[in-house]
Parts: C-alpha cells; structure tokens; sequence
C-alpha cells in the first residue's frame, strides 16, 4: 500500500461521517445510519494502513460504529488490536474504554476511563480536557450513575458549543451522541 494510503482513508472516513451527520441533522435516520456504518469501515481500513500509534481511526471507528446503531464487532476488533493499550496514550485508553462500554464490560470501561482521565489531565497538550470530561461521562455511564452522567455531558455539550471548528465540517456534538446511544442501552440517557 502506497505510504499516504492510510491518509486518503483517513479523509474519506472523514468525508462518510461529516455526510452522516448531515443527515442525521436533516432527520434522515436510515441514509445517517448507512453512512455511518461506512465511515467505521473506513476507519477501520486507515487504522489498518496506519503506523501502530493512530489510535483516533479507532475511536473514530467505534463512535461511527455506535451511530450506526451497531459497535460490538468494532468493539472486539479494537480490544483485539488494542491489547493491553498504551499506558501513554489517553486516546489508546478512549478506544478501550468505548469499546469495554459497547461490549458491557462496565468494570473494564471505568478502569480505561480512569486512566484516560489520569494520562489526560496530567499532560500538557491541547484538548486534554476533553478526554478528562469523556472518562466521567464514561465513567458515570459504566457505574449507572446518572447523576454523575449529566453533568459530564453538560460539560461536553458546553465544550463544543464553544467550538468554531469541527473534524468533519458539521457542527454537530458527536461525542455527545455517541453517550447518548451508549447510555441508552442502559436506559440512562440524560436528554440534553
């Protein structure tokens, strides 16, 4: 595979969800659904191109997976791919604790958001509170605390209405949705 291969997925895997979240906004549930079940195919094929550290195609991946109305199999795969994660890494451990909290391994899913939350806050890059915000949120979803689960989505709602710019070109708050999805299959969503 050509070394910029992995890139053009990458981009066409941003290109499928930015449709999806179009209509999904334009309340086209079963065209959203289609679109984002091949966006997670991309994803997954730019991870698989990818140097090993691209963890983001595998969150990328799972949260298309869950929009699509689906995820268990993605879930396995990047358990799978994922092993016993990157210690370094808060997005290695984001893509674990999705894919434990599709799979319904709620105790697996509050250790990763843990971690997530522990490597996020103490670095110093942009953007690490949005994955200490994500951990509680998962955290909360895993511990059936909905209390908890309420005001980690507020923070992330109020994180993204902040934003100007957005991956896919479509303001549209994903991670929110994605709780949201997961969170229900508890029967814990908070409605915002």
């Amino acid at each position: 595979m050509p070394p910029r291969k992995h890139q053009e997925l990458l981009t066409a895997a941003i290109e499928r969800e930015g449709e999806a979240q179009r209509r999904l906004l334009a309340d086209d549930l079963d065209g959203a659904r289609a679109e984002f079940a091949a966006a997670a195919d991309m994803y997954r094929q730019s991870w698989e191109a990818a140097h090993a550290r691209a963890y983001g195609r595998l969150v990328g991946m799972l949260k298309a997976a869950v929009l699509a109305g689906g995820g268990a199999e993605q879930a396995a795969y990047a358990r799978a791919a994922l092993g016993e994660g990157d210690p370094e890494s808060p997005t290695a451990s984001y893509a674990q604790a999705l894919a434990a909290l599709i799979l319904g391994e709620d105790q697996d899913a509050r250790l990763w958001a843990e971690r997530m939350s522990a490597v996020g806050s103490a670095s110093r890059s942009s953007g690490t509170d949005a994955f200490v915000r994500t951990g509680q949120a998962v955290a909360a979803i895993a511990s059936h605390d909905g209390q908890g689960y309420a005001v980690a989505l507020a923070a992330i709602v109020q994180d993204f209405e902040q934003r100007s710019e957005h991956l896919t070109g479509v303001a549209i708050a994903d991670t929110a949705l994605v709780l949201e999805a997961l969170a229900a299959r508890r029967g814990m969503t908070a409605a915002i």
